[in-house]
């Protein structure tokens, strides 16, 4: 049996280098600050009306 041999193909478009890694890690960054602030807003709403909330979910007969 012969063997394949395969060569390494970068996606086009794609610069590699510095400056794409820098670029994408301020962008994860940026998400990751988003995030929290979206998880942060969440949690003191909770705090506040976690017996509302919960209420709100309880299913009642077959639903």
């Amino acid at each position: 049996m012969t063997e394949q041999k395969r060569k390494a193909v970068r996606p086009s478009g794609v610069d590699g280098g510095e400056a794409g890694s820098a670029e994408v890690t301020k962008k994860g960054k940026k998400l990751k600050e988003d995030i929290d602030k979206i998880i942060d807003e969440i949690d003191d709403i909770l705090e506040k009306n976690a017996e509302e909330f919960v209420k709100s979910y309880v299913q009642r007969g077959g639903e």
